[in-house]
């Protein structure tokens, strides 16, 4: 039987070393750092879920109140992120994406077509036969994401 891990909440970076990253890669990037931006990356750090720009906005907007971080600033922030690598998405198809931090142990995901949860999983078996594919075709992986879809368990009995 397959070791499925279902807790992926563990961080593989620590904050501070997060926020230093983040910037470079604005200063990179020839962009201001701003606390509205440092909220966005913390937000995302503490979370332990999957988060579409709009739900990100309105925990900020809740927590934050005062910061008046625009909807717009989340957007490019989280383009921004993705595009170093240090948040990841998934795609909803015209629900747009949900976004999770990059620095958390590799892991998988089913997510439920009728109610949208997510399961994060790893399988080492899968993991060690998609090397041995990539080996086999002589293809170097670099990275890898798998996403498969269909109906949760819950959704199942409704």
């Amino acid at each position: 039987m397959a070791n499925i891990t279902t807790n992926f909440n563990d961080r593989t970076i620590e904050y501070e070393q997060l926020l230093s990253d983040f910037k470079q890669l604005l200063k990179t990037n020839s962009l201001k750092f701003t606390i509205q931006r440092e909220v966005i990356l913390e937000t995302l750090y503490n979370s332990d879920e999957h988060l579409t720009p709009e739900s990100l906005h309105h925990l900020i907007q809740k927590k934050f109140p005062e910061l008046k971080t625009g909807i717009a600033t989340v957007y490019r922030t989280l383009a921004l992120l993705e595009d170093s690598a240090m948040v990841t998405s998934l795609s909803f198809g015209a629900q747009g994406k949900k976004y999770e931090l990059g620095a958390k142990n590799h892991h998988d995901h089913m997510i439920c077509t009728e109610c949208g949860d997510i399961i994060e999983f790893v399988d080492e078996q899968i993991e060690d036969r998609q090397h041995k594919i990539a080996e086999a075709l002589g293809f170097r992986m670099s990275d890898h994401s798998m996403q498969i879809y269909g109906v949760c368990k819950n959704c199942q009995h409704r």
